[in-house]
């Protein structure tokens, strides 16, 4: 089996309760991050790591989302008409051509499991990567286009993995390592969302994922996990005692958790810092809240 990953899947069928009201009418995926919305992060990191078709697993009320990948023509001859090449480039980026994108509903919400699983007519028999979108990772070089470059070499099944505290591994899908190779790790079992003390280790897996169509397979069997779920992480797992190919990658940068509302306010926090137009005066602000904070105290 060819070892190119070509196609990805973008699982936002959610309804993304914990932002209303605003996700009253309006999709969690394109709040926006700054200037962009979630998912064009997602893609951006996608397009980077070499992904040529987008999936996208979505539910009723997502025709936002669906808007937003579509050309705009009164609105970008707008812009060309003014003179602004900049935002025309920019408003360019977000365009799809024809025939890259697609839209699959998930009808009910029976877990990220249930939900890849849906996309599987698409995927037929290659590799495909999973993002998702609630996940934002800053890093130097994208994140998915790190686990491309390592699953060249081994093959398989890989996720992406980061060290979180001991008392948060309750919240993960959770590695149980069989041999630390530094980046790589090859793992010998996973556990989604262990009760406190029960970790096999604090390995987390985050929302980056690169899988090969054995775990489409194990998802048609249906079972359910935790929380009544069709688990992906259990289906990964089935991987491990039929090929031993499934493996954990550390990768190199800051992941922010965007799906609570405190990640999102801190990944706004440091994306801004990081762009030259907004660090001035942010920092400055920031400075001056914190002393009057400190003298208020």
């Amino acid at each position: 089996m060819s070892r190119k990953v070509t196609k990805a899947i973008f699982p936002v069928a959610g309804l993304g309760t914990r932002f209303l009201p605003a996700t009253k009418s309006v999709p969690k995926e394109i709040m926006t991050l700054v200037d962009r919305p979630l998912v064009q992060y997602a893609i951006d990191e996608a397009r980077a790591a070499g992904i040529k078709e987008f999936i996208f697993v979505t539910s009723r009320g997502k025709s936002a989302l669906e808007d937003y990948f579509d050309h705009n023509p009164v609105l970008e001859q707008d812009l060309a008409t003014k003179g602004k090449d900049d935002l025309l480039k920019i408003l360019e980026s977000t365009n799809m051509e024809s025939g890259a994108i697609a839209y699959i509903r998930q009808h009910k919400a029976l877990g990220l499991g249930h939900a890849v699983w849906c996309a599987r007519r698409l995927i037929g028999a290659e590799p495909f990567a999973v993002i998702l979108p609630d996940d934002v990772i800053a890093a130097e070089k994208p994140c998915l286009q790190q686990m491309v470059e390592a699953y060249a070499e081994t093959g398989g099944n890989m996720v992406a993995a980061m060290e979180v505290p001991s008392d948060k591994t309750s919240s993960y899908g959770v590695l149980d390592v069989a041999e630390d190779m530094g980046s790589v790790v090859s793992v010998k079992g996973m556990v989604e969302k262990p009760k406190a003390g029960e970790a096999p280790s604090n390995l987390a897996v985050i929302g980056r994922y690169i899988l090969s169509p054995s775990v489409l397979r194990n998802l048609n069997k249906m079972k359910q996990g935790s929380g009544g779920e069709i688990q992906l992480t259990d289906a990964i797992a089935e991987d491990i005692g039929a090929k031993s190919n499934v493996y954990g990658y550390r990768f190199r940068g800051e992941r922010f958790d965007c799906g609570s509302k405190a990640g999102f306010l801190q990944a706004t926090v440091a994306f801004a810092l990081a762009r030259d137009d907004l660090r001035d005066d942010l920092s400055r602000y920031l400075q001056e809240l914190s002393q009057t904070v400190q003298a208020a105290q």
